[in-house]
């Protein structure tokens, strides 16, 4: 499923126009995105939660030259599903 197949899902079951379902979820989307990036967590009951993880930093290898690399340590996002979430989809 896509964004437009989900904006349609919820729009046809929640009886509100397509227009805005996708500000919605837009504006959902962007505000979880921005809580990431502050380093707090979205938790959603039911659902899973949503958090900033970190790498640490490490050595890595170039394939073109075979050459050994620094990569820094850096954080990206990360899901963790929740309980019922993880059973349903068993």
């Amino acid at each position: 499923m896509n964004k437009a197949q989900l904006i349609e899902k919820i729009a046809s079951e929640g009886h509100w126009s397509k227009a805005e379902t996708e500000k919605m979820l837009d504006f959902t989307i962007e505000n979880i995105k921005k809580a990431i990036k502050k380093g707090d967590d979205v938790k959603l009951v039911g659902f899973g939660t949503f958090l900033k993880a970190k790498r640490k930093a490490r050595l890595g290898r170039n394939p073109r030259t075979g050459k050994t690399i620094k990569i820094p340590a850096m954080s990206y996002p990360k899901f963790r599903p929740g309980a019922e979430f993880k059973s349903m989809v068993k």
